[in-house]
């Protein structure tokens, strides 16, 4: 009985140590895994019901669903990389011309500045009970010194980016790779995956389910919202001549993810410059344009493509998405509200197996 227990527990050590070479092994290439992944889950639906209308059999079938998933592989990858690519080139270009003009407006117009430097000022000595005193020098200074920091980011990110050119390259290679065996045997490696992982089969089933649902969900919800909101932010913005409008869009795109302020951080602050400038009628048609579309597509648009189906308060939402960011870079977009809603659905089901009442 004791050598039966010593060989269980030296095969769960073994089978342990192996897994997690295994996931050294796969770890390189977490992030085009994961993306190919979500790609695959978004686009699957869409294949399944082309490949599904393929009704040959025999080799000329298969020639024909091989043909297809390469096809929706390159074309998934295309989609999304071509438009990105030019809109991360567009948006370090404007970055660094707007960190030039706010700078060059510094210089041409110091008493303007100046005066508003001195109303900070005393705002924030009133408004701390002459607790706190910072002198317009000061503010100007540190203004002057964003705007510097801002020119050096671009400038390194631009130059990053070129330097990096080759690896995004091939990572789009792999993602096309992933993908095309994806919508080829989608079914057959989520088995082997899932087969991993020992779990009754019902819940893994709960969890899978879970996983494609909050994919989706959380594309359609926020993701997809926060892109609509920037290119309608981006519309307005051109149309109304604002400088550098992809740079103020993209800003627009990632406070859409903020509770309560939203979109409105970036188009308001536009609004009373333009209002300040002389630009009355200008400033009030673009703030009510803002605040009548660009706003207002997030109440409109998110519940009519979550429809309750990821209950999970806004906030929460916002930490995990920040959180998930901070902890995995750009994979936290995803991956921060995944594992909270995953955590969920597994506290759940412990609840349930247990009959534990909450």
């Amino acid at each position: 009985m004791q050598s039966k227990n010593i060989q269980k527990w030296v095969f769960g050590i073994i089978l342990a140590a192996l897994f997690l070479v295994v996931c050294k092994l796969f770890s390189p290439f977490f992030s085009v895994l994961l993306w190919s992944t979500l790609l695959y889950i978004l686009f699957n639906p869409l294949h399944h019901k082309i490949a599904a209308k393929i009704k040959s059999a025999g080799m000329r079938g298969r020639i024909a669903k091989t043909c297809l998933a390469a096809l929706f592989a390159f074309c998934t990858v295309v989609l999304i990389a071509v438009p990105l690519s030019f809109i991360a080139y567009e948006f370090f270009v404007q970055i660094r011309e707007l960190a030039r003009s706010a700078s060059a407006m510094f210089d041409k117009n110091p008493e303007f500045f100046s005066n508003i430097n001195s109303d900070i000022s005393h705002f924030v000595f009133r408004i701390t009970g002459g607790n706190i005193s910072i002198p317009p020098e000061q503010i100007s200074d540190h203004a002057r010194s964003i705007i510097g920091q801002s020119v050096q980011w671009s400038l390194e990110a631009g130059s990053g980016i070129i330097k990096n050119v080759g690896n995004f390259f091939i990572n789009l290679l792999f993602m096309i790779f992933c993908l095309f065996f994806f919508y080829l045997d989608g079914a057959h490696l989520g088995k082997l995956v899932t087969s991993t992982i020992f779990i009754r089969r019902d819940y893994m089933q709960a969890l899978v389910s879970k996983f494609k649902d909050t994919t989706r969900s959380l594309f359609l919800g926020y993701i997809l919202v926060a892109l609509i909101q920037g290119m309608a932010a981006f519309i307005i913005f051109s149309i109304f001549r604002v400088e550098s409008s992809l740079v103020f869009a993209i800003l627009t795109l990632i406070c859409a993810f903020i509770p309560m302020l939203g979109a409105g951080v970036v188009w308001l602050p536009l609004g009373i410059f333009m209002l300040l400038n002389g630009e009355l009628v200008k400033g009030a048609v673009f703030m009510i344009l803002c605040g009548g579309i660009v706003s207002m597509l997030d109440n409109f648009l998110r519940p009519l493509f979550l429809k309750d189906r990821v209950k999970l308060h806004p906030l929460v939402i916002f930490f995990s998405i920040l959180g998930g960011i901070v902890s995995f870079g750009f994979n936290g977009l995803v991956l921060g509200p995944m594992l909270v809603i995953i955590f969920l659905t597994v506290l759940d089901l412990f609840l349930n197996e247990h009959k534990i009442v909450t």
